[in-house]
């Protein structure tokens, strides 16, 4: 039928006139045209845009991995990887909460004191073994266990585990501890793979780069050079418990510094990058990326050792000191507006937080300070100076002690500068970030000590501030004593209740800010730059740079449209 029409139509066009074979295409092109756009614009109608899957992202990071582990990971190389490969009970969802990822869902007694989770029924690791009860507790056992060495430790002593049946397990826990549900993130390990290495020898396995998890993707290939790992391709996984990822592949390539991540990313062998400092972002002439500026939970400040330097005891000096700051300066020249000024121990934006008044940067107000307080200036020696009867002259004369991360030399140093215009003699210690954990902080060796906190997306101060923790291993590197503040933090941590809990919170806030054992001064964003082509990346609120992963299962770069009754169907 067709052939016999086709010819009927050339027999008409060859007894067409030139000018009437011309008029008769233009025609008839137009009918065909408007006919496919209403068809598309129909399509369109009844029609909806959603994800599909494939494409490939190729990331960029500094440094390499070596434990591609859950239960070992410290790195930040590390800790990236095992976010993509492995699975937890819970993860995070880049919005400042957390949703069930290999669990089914979870229960919590009235008490506060147990924690039941009921595995998911199809979880299976990316062998195709399926995730039962004995994953969870080996997983914690090994973690728990200190031949391991586990960073994850701390966070799992004193609760014990009960196994109810293969796809249901019970945490019990000593006393009531709201930020619990924070340590079933850790990804879990597969037994059957893990179960006949000796404790002392997992952190030397081979299984730690070619692991097997449960995550959204799972590696596929490595490549190595002569100083290690150089790159490492993973492929979605099918049977992730959250819906296979719509990119289908993710290529991670490992750089020794930031200016050679750079370079990469400027000469296209990368298309996302993150940890830049924000100095070098002017340095990026590409533009087919996105800066993603998120919320980090961590705080930077002047913490105060009042036993080292008695001068410190004298809140007038702490409070000359605080308005002697421009910490809009700060953000502005050493962070480059990718930070938030604070003037509290929990930063803007985190669970708790509270809205406390800014310090007030005012130079001669200080120094009016100090002089209430009889500090006098000495021409003599260009610093602040305080006589007491029967008592050695004080000096308005201390140390900072800081690592050679190059924003904290260069905030040290506009610090240096500020508190010179006041009148004090300040000098600036800069340690290698081992060196002054280790002999420094550790030892609580240093008159003021520049340093952040990892606040943590369930904040709990307890670690911080309360006084039990003024000694190594405590972190309450202020050496700060209150014992209205210990009984607040005290009655904080075993509240389950979110709303009761803030308000402690702000209670603690309160008395930390009216104390000032610390100069707050900023919390930073983490930098993050993809190609715009990705879609999807709705992640604001992390904890650690790893969980920039957390919805990586729904980014995507493809499209398809689905008929909209189709779509409601599914």
């Amino acid at each position: 039928m067709l052939p016999l029409y086709f010819n009927r139509i050339r027999y008409i066009l060859r007894k067409m006139s030139g000018r009437e074979r011309i008029v008769f295409l233009v025609l008839s092109a137009a009918a065909i045209i408007g006919f496919l756009g209403t068809v598309y614009k129909l399509n369109q109608r009844v029609s909806v845009l959603l994800p599909d899957k494939g494409g490939s992202l190729y990331e960029g990071m500094i440094g390499q991995p070596h434990f591609i582990n859950p239960v070992l990971a410290i790195a930040d190389p590390d800790r990236d990887v095992t976010s993509l490969v492995y699975a937890g009970l819970m993860r995070p969802n880049g919005n400042g909460g957390l949703v069930p990822e290999l669990a089914e869902r979870y229960e919590i007694s009235e008490d506060g004191l147990s924690y039941t989770f009921y595995i998911k029924k199809d979880a299976e690791f990316q062998d195709g073994k399926n995730v039962t009860s004995d994953d969870i507790i080996f997983t914690i056992e090994t973690s728990k266990n200190p031949i391991v060495k586990s960073p994850m430790r701390a966070g799992w002593e004193g609760v014990e585990i009960e196994k109810v049946d293969d796809k249901t397990v019970k945490f019990w826990l000593k006393r009531p501890y709201a930020p619990f549900l924070e340590n079933t993130t850790m990804g879990i390990l597969p037994k059957h793979v893990w179960k006949d290495i000796p404790m002392e020898q997992i952190g030397l396995s081979d299984i730690n780069l070619s692991p097997i998890g449960a995550g959204p993707y799972k590696i596929s290939r490595s490549s190595k050079n002569g100083s290690g790992l150089s790159s490492l391709t993973l492929n979605s996984f099918s049977k992730y418990s959250l819906g296979e990822p719509y990119i289908g592949k993710i290529v991670l390539s490992f750089y020794p510094s930031e200016i050679e991540l750079l370079n990469a990313y400027q000469n296209g062998d990368v298309d996302s990058i993150s940890a830049i400092s924000p100095q070098n972002l002017p340095k990026i002439t590409r533009r087919d990326g996105e800066i993603k500026s998120l919320n980090l939970p961590r705080i930077f400040g002047v913490f105060f050792n009042q036993n080292e330097k008695d001068i410190f005891l004298e809140k007038s000096v702490r409070q000359a000191l605080e308005m002697s700051i421009d910490k809009k300066q700060i953000v502005r020249d050493v962070l480059g507006g990718y930070a938030k000024e604070i003037s509290s121990p929990i930063p803007e934006g985190s669970f708790g937080a509270v809205a406390l008044q800014e310090s007030e940067f005012n130079i001669d107000k200080a120094k009016a300070t100090l002089e209430k307080n009889g500090w006098k200036f000495s021409q003599e020696k260009m610093i602040y100076i305080k006589e007491e009867k029967n008592k050695a002259t004080k000096e308005l004369s201390f140390s900072i002690s800081t690592s050679n991360a190059p924003d904290l030399v260069r905030t040290a140093n506009i610090l240096k500068s500020s508190w010179e215009k006041l009148g004090a003699n300040v000098d600036v210690r800069v340690f290698e970030i081992s060196d002054l954990n280790q002999n420094v902080i550790r030892s609580r060796k240093y008159d003021a000590l520049l340093f952040g906190e990892v606040v943590g997306r369930d904040p709990d101060p307890f670690a911080f501030w309360h006084s039990s923790q003024r000694n190594d291993p405590g972190l309450n590197i202020a050496l700060y004593t209150s014992s209205k503040v210990d009984k607040i933090l005290e009655e904080a941590r075993g509240l389950v209740s979110k709303e009761d809990r803030a308000k402690k919170y702000e209670t603690f806030q309160e008395e930390i800010q009216a104390d000032l054992p610390s100069i707050f001064l900023y919390s930073p964003s983490f930098i993050y730059i993809l190609p715009k082509r990705i879609k999807g990346v709705d992640t604001e609120d992390i904890v650690t740079p790893s969980e920039r992963f957390a919805n990586v299962y729904k980014w995507y770069i493809d499209t398809k449209y689905v008929w909209k009754i189709l779509h409601k169907n599914n």
